[in-house]
């Protein structure tokens, strides 16, 4: 057992292996003794047992090998510096960080004939793809190919096995997720994840190493631009011609002197308009009753409960240190002898979910998370609404933190996550529809069975993001800016959960949401994933890569972590077979071998119907998701002619109920024409009011929005002469409508 534990010598050879790897073997350890004792495949089936190995005449001489080896482990005993040199291990391509993108780029890298070794900090391969994210977050899968299409197709090849549907049959599960004729399947249960994931590093002869963690304070060692090798905490020393950091954190890539960035940049820092502080796009998973901040009710002097902030100090589209909230994507199940009871957490302190208390006795019904449904009558359970499983404000220090303090945070998000399900489902203040909803779906007893059935991730959305010579922004999300170097596309809507919990005007916010979508997919810049040159030339960063906060809640899907892998990974082959600089490579060849395996790098598909950018607008344009709304309105992109992002609309009902106010920040007072963009169709409104606070008092006119504007892409409603500052102001209202009433965004032009 020492042998297979520390002497790590399984040599990965050139092969022809295609991407198929139906008839792969989930055991990997068994290989690891074959190729240490050089024993002929033909002789040495991967589940051969040592005593068949010693009694097979052929090869008798392995007995000899095994007496040495035996001998090692005596002089280690005796002297444990007898065959330390023996972990040691030179590699041509080294990853660190058993994600699925670590395990597809390990993977490539044994395909394009390197020898390679896979090292994970914890027990457990794949990251969030095998610790419960099962329904898979893509947008267009069209946009997926290579490996990573290959894992969801193989997911699909065990659940077309009627032997694999053992709490329902093959037939009843239905899920949004499928694509009609699609062999790929993208929802699943998360052991099945590991054991494909597992089958395919087994068939390339991967080395994985377990709980080996990088040490972070003299872990990295560089000379003249590069690194020659990284050592973990234990002690072991990987040599390796390339590098690749497939953490979430981006230990190896802060470690090795790369810049990045923590927390939300601030708008002008790209020229976007989704990043930093966000509190007026925080529409979505926000309160809807007014629930109080405070440990005694009306009295602000008592303090804040916990898990509220005092207001956030700045404006919108400041930056900040914040990163999006972290949770655990539990698997629960309604199969009752399948399922565990929710544990109570010890040292359960009821006064850390007053807030979700007081939310229900508010007269929020909403069951507070989001189920999706996986095989076999399971769920991947993510955060949804007000208060649920993101643990909002307590992850600030993660990214940066050492090894103590991140193991810190994990328990405090477990305890919360716990303490929140175990209130939910059992505290007498909680609603008897919603208790009797949270104990209808429990954890599955069948998963994560060596963790209490607990996920043994806790879910990153974001942590580093590195700083390169190419910055994935929001420009390059809507189409505006388009890399001419792709080694992947992205599909997702533009996604941040919230960031915090903070108290105004006496009641309870979140603020950082944002979710902005209607874009085709788009390429990823490979320059996005290699540090600048003159930081380090062999290391690639597929997970933790180069992007705006904004950009990186689009990018940061599994699938597409696995496609950059595969890329990371044939580009650090490019640059070994090159002998240059990963900065240095051909991309034209990088390219042309990723369309040979099957990626996708440009997107012919259909493109949604284009929106009207408030940059090609003249004057000050505010935007319907910072308007001040009353009301509960609905998001739509379905009519064109929109600006921006999309739409609101009243549902053409309750009405007289529902307003919005687009106040202006006006550089200089003056007379200014006013004008409105409302995506006009025959379903909306004759008789739309509209209020304008003038420096002259106030007026209303009636605005159809029914038909389109004469010239130009908004309506005008005249002209007026405001004040300069925030005084003046546009409401639109639904009071007695004749049909839809649409919110989009208000334009003021100053008259010369």
């Amino acid at each position: 057992m020492f042998a297979q534990q520390n002497i790590v010598r399984v040599t990965s050879r050139p092969t022809t292996h295609p991407i198929d790897d139906s008839a792969c073997s989930r055991r990997i350890v068994p290989v690891r003794w074959a190729s240490y004792f050089r024993v002929p495949r033909s002789v040495a089936p991967q589940n051969i047992s040592m005593t068949k190995l010693f009694a097979n005449k052929e090869i008798a001489i392995m007995k000899f090998k095994c007496f040495a080896l035996l001998t090692s482990v005596l002089l280690l005993a005796i002297h444990p510096s007898a065959v330390n040199a023996e972990a040691d291990s030179a590699y041509d391509v080294v990853v660190y960080g058993g994600t699925a993108g670590g395990a597809i780029a390990a993977i490539q890298s044994a395909r394009m004939g390197k020898t390679v070794v896979l090292i994970e900090r914890g027990k457990h391969i794949g990251g969030l793809t095998t610790g419960g994210l099962g329904a898979t977050d893509i947008g267009n899968k069209g946009a997926i190919g290579g490996m990573s299409r290959r894992f969801y197709e193989r997911i699909g090849e065990h659940y077309s096995k009627d032997a694999s549907w053992n709490w329902q049959t093959r037939d009843s599960f239905n899920s949004r997720r499928q694509v009609k004729g699609d062999k790929a399947m993208w929802t699943f249960e998360p052991h099945v994840a590991e054991n494909v994931l597992n089958t395919m590093l087994a068939k390339f002869k991967v080395p994985v190493l377990f709980s080996e963690r990088l040490n972070l304070n003299s872990g990295v060692k560089k000379v003249d631009g590069r690194i020659v090798s990284i050592t973990m905490k234990s002690g072991k020393t990987f040599a390796g011609k390339m590098f690749i950091d497939a953490t979430y954190e981006g230990d190896l890539m802060a470690k090795a002197g790369v810049d990045y960035h923590v927390g939300r940049e601030a708008n002008a820092t790209y020229g976007e308009t989704l990043n930093g502080l966000q509190i007026g796009h925080a529409v979505k998973h926000q309160f809807n009753k007014a629930v109080d901040p405070f440990v005694i009710k009306g009295d602000p002097t008592s303090g804040l409960l916990p898990g509220v902030q005092p207001q956030p100090k700045g404006v919108d589209g400041q930056g900040d240190h914040r990163v999006q909230a972290y949770c655990f994507r539990m698997c629960t199940t309604n199969v009752k002898e399948n399922s565990i009871s929710w544990p109570k957490p010890e040292n359960y302190d009821e006064r850390q979910f007053e807030l979700v208390l007081r939310n229900c006795e508010a007269g929020d019904t909403r069951f507070p998370w989001h189920p999706t449904y996986m095989p076999n009558r399971k769920t991947d359970t993510n955060n949804n609404f007000a208060i649920s499983t993101d643990n909002l404000g307590m992850n600030y220090d993660y990214p940066d933190g050492d090894y103590a303090t991140r193991e810190k945070i994990i328990a405090e998000h477990t305890r919360y996550q716990q303490g929140l399900m175990w209130t939910l489902a059992n505290h007498p203040r909680v609603p008897q529809a919603i208790r009797d909803h949270f104990q209808s779906l429990r954890l599955a007893k069948d998963e994560f069975v060596d963790n209490g059935n607990w996920p043994h991730q806790i879910y990153v959305r974001e942590a580093r993001r590195m700083v390169s010579e190419y910055v994935m922004s929001q420009q390059n999300c809507q189409g505006q800016k388009v890399a001419d170097d792709s080694v992947a596309l992205a599909a997702y809507t533009m996604d941040s959960h919230n960031v915090q919990r903070y108290a105004k005007d006496g009641r309870v916010w979140n603020e950082g949401d944002v979710q902005v979508g209607g874009f085709a997919p788009y390429p990823i810049s490979y320059r996005s994933i290699r540090p600048k040159k003159t930081q380090c030339q062999n290391l690639l960063v597929p997970v933790a890569m180069s992007a705006s906060h904004i950009a990186y809640g689009s990018i940061r899907m599994e699938p597409v972590f696995m496609v950059l892998g595969q890329s990371a990974a044939t580009a650090a082959v490019h640059a070994i077979d090159d002998n240059v600089a990963v900065q240095d490579i051909d991309i034209k060849k990088l390219q042309s071998r990723l369309l040979e395996d099957k990626q996708v790098l440009e997107w012919t598909g259909r493109r949604p119907v284009p929106s009207i950018l408030i940059g090609t607008l003249k004057g000050i344009v505010v935007d319907d998701r910072i308007s001040k709304r009353t009301g509960q309105w609905i998001e739509s992109r379905s009519t064109g002619g929109f600006v921006e992002f999309g739409y609101l609309h009243d549902g053409n009902t309750a009405k007289g109920e529902m307003k919005a106010v687009f106040r202006p920040k006006l550089p200089v007072a003056g007379k200014y024409e006013v004008s409105i963009a409302h995506a006009p169709n025959p379903n909306r409104a004759t008789n739309v009011p509209v209020t304008i606070e003038t420096a002259n008092g106030t007026k209303t006119v009636t605005l159809n929005q029914r038909t389109a504007p004469k010239n130009g892409k908004l309506k005008s409603i005249g002209t007026f002469q405001f004040a300069k500052g925030t005084a003046g102001s546009v409401t639109i209202s639904n009071s007695a409508t004749n049909g839809y009433v649409i919110l989009d965004a208000v334009q003021f032009v100053l008259v010369p």
